[in-house]
């Protein structure tokens, strides 16, 4: 039987040369496959695998966490941040993404948020669930505000290479020289293979200051005391990430693209809805709901409620991402099945547009 390693294991029986079938071997892979994007090479002992990305949100928000402690969230983002820092007692304070600019971060806010207690900043690139794909100079500025304030990145990249737009992906981690960042990955994405839970957490940091101040030691004591991915996941990983040829990634893509091309098309036919920003990468579009075109929807709890009660169709409302009267719609669906969907959203607008 082929064996995998614990990270205690590992932490005790770490250094020299990996063979290619031994415990550490999938630590490396990883390393290698995440230092292709960036321009220094990460070690395994940068590398900790967790069962999925959530699992990797847990341990680091957890790691992160005590008393008067806070850290700068996005708005809109992802809910599994707010529920494991309210699980854990820790503060949030969130920053608003701009639409009319690509949903760029807002920088004025996040100084003004963030005090001596902030203990990081969080982005996810490419966004979910604005379908959004950071800029270059962008993420630069980002690593300098964070330089600026003394906190770290953390970097969700679970949509890592899902990009069809303009703007490529581009790893916080390239900034690492800057401030040190904490990238959170996993297979699910990128491979399609949501169900597997096997994801890393990655200290792209090459001035070592998360090992100088504790942050990795407090990674490991949590990871520890917590369960490992399966066991044959993890024996899998290097097939998985080695052996899985361009033309998989190109048709993700590509169906991707045509997708978001078709959501995106189809909802300038609605009036009620507007899109501030074309999709260019993950799986996932914010839209603007205008009342003002209905009768009888309250807010976009109501048009969601509604729309589901008539049309079959489930769309999230904005409200639980913190943004009221906005829709997040997945493109992610079998072509058809899009197209009966967007059109049965169509159809639910105009019978409750006003005369």
């Amino acid at each position: 039987m082929k064996e995998v390693e614990s990270h205690a294991f590992r932490r005790e029986n770490g250094g020299g040369k990996v063979p290619k079938c031994g415990r550490r071997w999938n630590f490396v892979v990883v390393a290698e496959y995440l230092s292709k994007d960036l321009p220094y090479k990460l070690s395994p002992d940068d590398v900790f695998l967790t069962a999925g990305c959530t699992q990797a949100i847990d341990i680091v928000v957890s790691a992160l966490a005590r008393p008067d402690a806070n850290i700068l969230l996005p708005r809109p983002g992802f809910p599994m941040y707010e529920a494991r820092c309210t699980y854990t007692n820790l503060e949030m304070r969130h920053f608003d993404l701009i639409p009319e600019q690509g949903w760029e971060v807002d920088l004025d806010q996040v100084e003004k948020l963030a005090d001596e207690n902030t203990v990081a900043i969080v982005i996810i690139n490419p966004n979910n669930p604005c379908g959004s794909v950071l800029k270059y100079q962008h993420m630069e500025e980002i690593a300098k505000t964070a330089r600026k304030l003394g906190v770290m990145v953390i970097s969700d990249e679970v949509y890592d290479h899902l990009t069809f737009g303009s703007n490529p992906f581009i790893p916080m981690g390239v900034f690492g020289n800057i401030v040190p960042v904490l990238t959170l990955g996993s297979i699910s994405k990128r491979w399609v293979v949501p169900g597997w839970r096997l994801g890393w957490i990655a200290t792209t940091d090459p001035k070592g200051i998360l090992r100088k101040t504790k942050v990795v030691d407090s990674i490991r004591s949590i990871l520890d005391i917590t369960t490992d991915p399966a066991t044959f996941i993890q024996g899998a990983v290097p097939q998985i990430i080695e052996k899985t040829k361009d033309d998989f990634f190109n048709n993700i893509i590509h169906v991707l693209r045509d997708a978001a091309e078709l959501c995106y098309n189809k909802i300038k036919d609605i009036k009620c809805i507007t899109c501030p920003h074309k999709p260019e990468g993950s799986m996932f579009v914010m839209v603007k709901l205008n009342l003002s075109y209905l009768v009888d929807i309250s807010d976009d709890v109501d048009f969601c409620s509604k729309l589901a009660k008539e049309e079959s169709v489930i769309i999230m409302p904005g409200s639980a991402l913190e943004m009221k009267n906005w829709l997040r719609i997945t493109f992610a669906v079998e072509p058809t099945s899009l197209v009966v969907g967007l059109e049965r959203l169509k159809s639910f607008c105009e019978r409750h547009e006003k005369n």
